[in-house]
């Protein structure tokens, strides 16, 4: 979903799974440059000694709340040499509380507990998370402490990961999401690739590009 798309889409999320996999793949056989993936130029720098798979992502985003179900199972199955990171856009709605969000969730440790019910949250109960206030109540109705989570959202961590954030998508020129970025050589998404398997059957094949330099 991109910055235009989202005012025409935002009450489209029940129909997002099915959009995500009503393409086929464009073709049979290996994924094809600049069909179902794009070479970033420049290319960006990575996290040494790994090959790194970033998701740039949204919790207001439909799309994204459709492709977490089918990437968190196969992010957890990833080789040694692979380090997954999620990146959270600063655009759509309530940017810059969902980033602090993301982050101030991983500080704690919470990421694999509140990913799914964030989206579940704001595209399936409709629930405005347009506040810390907000998050921080769903967050205790899942176990979590509401004042380890308000602080960490004001924590210096959680305010420079925002930023880093927002130079990665502009480093990145990302500007819909889901998209998936490998080894700052290389981005594909769903759209691309015509699903959300096949986005990641591309990311497998362009790991191992990188793999082999």
């Amino acid at each position: 979903m991109n910055r235009r798309e989202f005012s025409s889409l935002i009450g489209a999320s029940a129909g997002a799974a099915a959009l995500l996999n009503a393409v086929p793949a464009a073709a049979q056989g290996a994924p094809v440059e600049g069909k179902q993936f794009q070479r970033i130029e420049p290319a960006q720098p990575t996290t040494p000694g790994k090959i790194e798979v970033l998701e740039f992502f949204s919790y207001a985003c439909p799309h994204c709340a459709a492709f977490e179900p089918v990437l968190e199972p196969w992010s957890k199955k990833l080789p040694a040499d692979v380090v997954f990171r999620r990146v959270p856009v600063p655009f759509l709605v309530a940017a810059e509380n969902f980033q602090r969000t993301y982050y101030a969730l991983e500080s704690l440790g919470l990421v694999d507990t509140m990913q799914r019910k964030i989206f579940t949250a704001v595209h399936a109960d409709r629930l405005r998370l347009e506040t810390p206030n907000d998050v921080a109540a769903l967050v205790t109705k899942n176990g979590g402490d509401a004042n380890k989570f308000l602080d960490a959202m004001k924590s210096f961590g959680v305010v420079n990961g925002a930023t880093r954030a927002k130079k990665l998508t502009a480093d990145y020129k990302i500007d819909s999401v889901p998209t998936l970025a490998v080894q700052g050589r290389y981005t594909t998404s769903p759209a691309d690739a015509g699903g959300a398997e096949q986005a990641l059957a591309v990311v497998d094949f362009l790991i191992q590009r990188a793999r082999k330099g």
